[in-house]
């Protein structure tokens, strides 16, 4: 058997790794994830247009002027075409404008902002068709969900009708993490503090997963959802099951829920307290916190003088975690000043680094959240409407 056919048949069982790759990307669900779709095919061709006919030219040049040809022209003194010049820049010039127009309207038609247009490529958004509200927030490691229509929270489990857009409002309770559910639509990051926005819509029923794409720490990896697509009797059932079989989400309770934890199951709750998002938005969930809100207010108000400082243990925010030892793993040695995780001793408690030994797999508190108050080591300036 000859080397070369060989060779090409050792590729063969290759071929059968690509069976595993998952193409939701280039399949979506949804309308705006197919929009992506074409967008990503369409600057993809118009790439190709010039990188293919270089890579054959590029070949055919190497094969045609070779140092066996003896037939082929040689012409030391060739400098310039006029022809060949034309066509070197023109075409690349034309697709880089193509590009570009294509790119600008796409930007804006996709802008994660902008509410939907249209259910699907044939069909517009009905004029009486309401929105439906879904606030989203990213927990170390888990997803919260807010259904403020159905009074309803729901964890690392979303669902949404069929066919009816959907306005997802999204922040972080802790460090920044990416929502993304690549059936649905593009990524977006979660941030504390900061609210964004993405407009959607699904068009076909399933289970559909959703992830983190930003890595945030050791339960990044674990940190995923389940996505069900229903139609508009199945999303009512669903809605049904959450408030019979969930409980109740106080601040108390979402202060246990917001604590880091890995491979958190799906929770239920049939309700929850009002104003809860807000205050997560506005980082003063955990009573005594002066909201984000105020403190923009104080500011925009030119400052509240020297009696502010009896604002700052208001505005410690960041390293409540991390002086209660609940923070996970994470790599964050040697910056932390901590024992790397490989270094954890495997059995009974161990010291950590700033107060009481921890029990159990080790569980240290990093430096991720300790950005500001009594646990701070790097003395950072206070607050702005504190220095004025």
């Amino acid at each position: 058997m000859r080397p070369r056919l060989l060779r090409a048949l050792a590729l063969v069982p290759l071929l059968g790794l690509l069976a595993g790759c998952n193409m939701v990307v280039m399949q979506p669900s949804g309308d705006i994830a197919a929009r992506q779709r074409d967008l990503v095919i369409a600057s993809t061709g118009l790439m190709l247009l010039i990188i293919l006919p270089v890579i054959a030219l590029t070949l055919f040049f190497a094969w045609r002027y070779r140092a066996s040809n003896t037939q082929a022209k040689y012409d030391p003194d060739w400098h310039h075409s006029t022809q060949l010049e034309v066509v070197i820049w023109a075409a690349p010039l034309v697709i880089i404008i193509a590009l570009g127009a294509l790119t600008w309207i796409s930007t804006h038609t996709l802008d994660p902002f902008r509410p939907l247009s249209r259910i699907d490529a044939s069909r517009p958004l009905p004029a009486d068709v309401k929105p439906l509200p879904v606030e989203v927030v990213s927990l170390d490691w888990k997803w919260l969900f807010f259904y403020p229509e159905q009074g309803i929270a729901t964890v690392n489990e979303l669902a949404a009708p069929v066919d009816r857009p959907i306005t997802f409002k999204i922040t972080s309770a802790s460090i920044m993490n990416s929502f993304y559910i690549p059936a649905l639509a593009g990524q977006i990051y979660s941030m504390a503090g900061m609210e964004t926005k993405l407009h959607a819509v699904i068009n076909k029923a399933g289970i559909y997963d959703g992830f983190s794409a930003n890595y945030s720490g050791s339960g990044f990896s674990r940190m995923n959802f389940k996505f069900h697509g229903l139609d508009q009797a199945g999303f009512d059932a669903w809605v049904a099951k959450v408030k019979q079989e969930g409980t109740d989400l106080s601040r108390d309770a979402y202060l246990k829920l917001e604590k880091p934890s890995e491979q958190e199951p799906v929770r239920y709750f049939g309700s929850y307290e009002d104003g809860l998002y807000s205050a997560i938005l506005n980082m003063c969930a955990v009573p005594g916190k002066m909201c984000m809100s105020e403190m923009m207010h104080i500011d925009a108000m030119g400052g509240a003088g020297k009696e502010s400082h009896h604002n700052r243990e208001r505005l410690e925010y960041d390293n409540r975690h991390a002086l209660q030892g609940e923070e996970g793993e994470s790599a964050t040695f040697p910056a932390s000043g901590r024992p790397a995780k490989g270094d954890e001793q495997p059995q009974g408690m161990r010291p950590d680094a700033e107060g009481p030994a921890v029990k159990g797999r080790g569980e240290a508190p990093d430096s991720r959240h300790d950005h500001s108050g009594p646990g701070h080591q790097h003395g950072t300036p206070a607050p702005a409407q504190l220095n004025h």
